[in-house]
């Protein structure tokens, strides 16, 4: 099965997932194995170029607790959410 990324740029970019704690990020598209995986997340509010930032991870690789946009939002994550949105470091 070929995997499929929707992105607007093509630099360096990792799973949110991966991304290292308390560092600021962008998001710049979605993982597209799971169609309704990314439409949940688009209805959260983490859009394409949205800034955010990995607040902290629940102990054994529980939810990623994150802040996004401009109004400071926080949402909790499960990891298998997370490996859909492909994000990078702000610049």
């Amino acid at each position: 099965m070929q995997r499929k990324i929707i992105a607007l740029r093509r630099e360096k970019s990792d799973k949110l997932c991966c991304f290292p704690r308390n560092a600021n990020g962008r998001i710049v598209g979605y993982q597209n194995d799971d169609l309704k995986m990314p439409s949940k997340i688009i209805e959260m509010g983490l859009l394409p170029e949205t800034a955010f930032r990995i607040l902290y991870q629940a102990p054994f690789r529980g939810p990623l607790y994150v802040e996004f946009g401009d109004e400071k939002s926080r949402i909790a994550l499960r990891e298998e959410e997370a490996r859909f949105i492909i994000v990078q470091p702000a610049l």
